[in-house]
């Protein structure tokens, strides 16, 4: 009885103690990793708000070009994102030689890559066409891919290092280099889409070099870090960087894989509503492109989550401490779920402030587009909670190296429900492209709801992946 009775005393205090122990840690890496997430999508929202002042159709046309880049982009990041968790997973078994061996794959992976990407982006007015975009928009789209394409293999080189830095709890650096390209690339943009500072006007071929020049110099200022900077400089992972690692280079293919999988599925499903909507009119795309910033920009928060608790519960993993794994999981989802609520209020405040960003009234369609902007922000309002506890959830289960059925999660959700949802009111019941989103509601309900359901069963299993020998 005396055992009884202190048990219970001690109970209420233990419980809350592990909560704020685990929180302090996931605040310390997650952000960092959310703000580096923000400078990321800062750059985007500033070409898109300097491309829409040449007008909505180099928007739109901008628009299909770089929803048909982040198909690219989505794969190649999917892919080397394994080695978030890998790296977390030998870092937390105290195995700096495999760390090293991870991300040195992880840039062989990339280089592999990003190739056939290359070569498919110099087609993009061949496959607009096929896919049935407005043949006035097809110029645009094919000057803003010219020079935006080469940004590829620099971006994605840059997110297996972002990967590496995270991995050991001290994402930092990452996000000052990217900090310190938002103004860069701003700067650029401004030269060389509208001719300042005594650059060319370059329109939106412009925007393209600015991305591209902004990318090469982080991925150079990052490498510099971890070759020179303590404790990074101790991997080495430059080291023999032309010795082949079979196995961790297939690990990261068949964990990888499956991650990229369901980004492509998700980023997917948003960049064919892009599609869709030029089915419906340039109008329609442009509005779409607008209120999907705001989302995105909140949407960079719960993303940053999800990689942080790849590195927490991944940490764990290799201490096999599966107990730790699993709470650092539901306190990513806690943390995802205040964030989210706040979010849902703030979009609900802002939309015709927020929307009007991206326009100049001047021309003669902003009016149509702005209105048509604002009623989508409504809805994007809606799909907030979804939106985060997919990502947190997808993110935890990729520290358990489970990314197959999250997988198939996802492309049932996304494309069997949500794209079915979606069409059907916009086509069938003639609600447009607010019937559209309304799908895109859905599909992300039923993949935030199955995810965490997948968490909550393997939790129950306390289940544990093997780990590659050093």
């Amino acid at each position: 009885m005396g055992n009884s009775a202190t048990a219970a005393v001690r109970g209420p205090k233990v419980i809350p103690e592990r909560w704020r122990a685990e929180l302090a840690a996931l605040f310390r890496l997650a952000a960092p990793i959310v703000a580096t997430q923000f400078a990321w999508v800062a750059m985007l929202i500033t070409d898109t708000a300097m491309i829409g002042h040449l007008g909505p159709k180099p928007l739109a046309g901008a628009t299909l070009s770089l929803m048909t880049f982040f198909l690219g982009y989505v794969v190649c990041f999917g892919v080397t994102m394994a080695t978030a968790g890998l790296a977390a997973q030998a870092y937390g078994a105290r195995k700096p030689r495999n760390v090293r061996r991870v991300i040195r794959q992880g840039l062989w992976v990339a280089l592999v890559l990003v190739t056939p990407f290359l070569v498919l982006f110099a087609e993009v007015t061949h496959i607009l066409t096929v896919l049935g975009q407005p043949q006035e928009l097809l110029g645009y789209a094919d000057a803003y891919m010219g020079t935006l394409m080469w940004c590829l293999p620099p971006a994605i080189a840059f997110s297996v290092l972002r990967n590496f830095v995270s991995a050991l709890g001290r994402p930092a650096p990452a996000f000052w280099v990217m900090l310190a390209g938002v103004p860069i690339n701003a700067a650029l943009d401004y030269g060389l889409i509208f001719g300042n500072f005594g650059l060319p006007r370059l329109e939106l071929a412009g925007a393209g070099i600015a991305t591209t020049l902004v990318n090469i110099a982080m991925f150079l200022s990052l490498s510099a870090i971890a070759i020179w900077r303590r404790p990074f400089a101790k991997y080495e992972i430059f080291a023999r960087f032309w010795r082949p690692d079979w196995s961790y280079f297939r690990q990261i293919f068949v964990i990888g894989t499956p991650i990229a999988g369901i980004s492509l599925l998700e980023v997917g499903f948003f960049v064919a509503a892009v599609f869709v909507m030029g089915w419906i009119s340039p109008v329609a795309i442009a509005a779409h492109m607008i209120a999907i910033q705001l989302p995105h920009l909140t949407f960079m928060v719960p993303m940053g989550l999800a990689q942080a608790a790849t590195v927490r519960v991944g940490q764990a993993v290799g201490r096999r401490d599966a107990g730790a794994a699993y709470h650092a999981g539901f306190v990513a989802f806690a943390v995802t779920v205040v964030f989210m609520s706040i979010t849902t209020l703030v979009i609900l405040c802002i939309p015709e402030f927020f929307a009007s960003l991206f326009l100049d009234r001047g021309h003669a369609d902003s009016t149509e587009v702005l209105t048509l902007a604002v009623s989508l922000l409504f809805l994007a309002a809606m799909f907030q909670m979804a939106d985060g506890l997919q990502a947190v959830a997808a993110g935890a289960l990729r520290g358990l190296n489970d990314t197959a059925i999250p997988m198939l999660i996802a492309g049932f959700s996304y494309w069997g429900i949500g794209a079915g949802v979606g069409v059907w009111l916009a086509f069938g019941l003639g609600l447009g492209a607010r019937g559209l989103w309304m799908g895109i509601i859905v599909g992300l309900t039923c993949a935030a709801v199955a995810l965490i359901w997948r968490f909550a069963h393997q939790w129950r299993r306390k289940y544990l992946p093997e780990l590659l020998d050093s």
